[in-house]
């Protein structure tokens, strides 16, 4: 069977994967607002695929506002990805609190239990007892993450409709929880059927897949996040030593 040259042999659908290659360009500046986009039977013959699958991953750009067509003209770029879209992935716990502080997105539970967290070794030691809460997190209707949150319930008991309402980091800050130590790790993945189901994506979509632990300065861990975030909300920035 012939490998396509663009899209491999990912299951996500062909004219998902276009559409993601032409909003790529129009974020990139490739194709600035105003610009005419290639013709539909140019887009088929750059990208090998049918007339239709060009023609669905426009009308997909269309219903995100990033394009539009004009009868007799064309279709033109009326707008980039805007930045609402980015989820900033700091690299130190008063600037990542900071940015949960301002950002107030639509918090989603999906389970709320007693749970123990699966710990490594070098995260420390467990607490007695913590409060588990799985959720997704929205802007504007749009999941963009599924969290799964494991918190000292000492800590929890302290603010629970907080934690309940609030993204969980500004919190602990605010309670002075004793944090001598916290470390995130990042790897890319791709979407199972849950995690696709809960961020509205094609399964095997890109994902970034981020795992914080806090620590008290004993080495009792206080908090551990498990979060899987849509691959096209991640910004990642850091200072890069010389």
């Amino acid at each position: 069977m012939r490998v396509h040259r663009y899209f491999g042999d990912s299951p996500m659908p062909r004219y998902a994967q276009l559409a993601d290659l032409l909003r790529s360009r129009i974020t990139r500046g490739v194709w600035d607002p105003g610009a005419r986009l290639p013709s539909l039977d140019a887009l088929t013959e750059e990208f090998d695929v049918a007339r239709v699958t060009a023609r669905q991953a426009i009308d997909l750009l269309a219903r995100e506002g990033l394009v539009s067509a004009e009868q007799g003209r064309g279709t033109f770029v009326t707008a980039r990805p805007g930045s609402e879209r980015s989820i900033r992935l700091e690299t130190s716990l008063r600037t990542l609190a900071e940015v949960y502080r301002d950002d107030k997105p639509q918090l989603t539970l999906i389970e709320e239990a007693s749970a123990v967290p699966r710990l490594e070794a070098k995260d420390g030691s467990p607490a007695p007892r913590y409060h588990f809460m799985r959720r997704v997190h929205s802007r504007d209707g749009q999941p963009y993450c599924v969290i799964s949150i494991y918190l000292d319930d000492r800590l929890f008991r302290r603010a629970p409709a907080r934690f309940r309402r609030e993204t969980a980091i500004p919190v602990l800050l605010d309670l002075k929880a004793g944090i001598a130590r916290a470390h995130q790790s990042l790897r890319i993945g791709t979407a199972d059927v849950e995690t696709a189901g809960h961020l509205d994506m094609p399964v095997n979509s890109p994902v970034a897949e981020v795992r914080r632990v806090f620590r008290a300065a004993d080495g009792t861990v206080l908090y551990l996040a498990e979060v899987t975030y849509r691959g096209d909300y991640i910004h990642l920035e850091m200072n890069l030593k010389p």
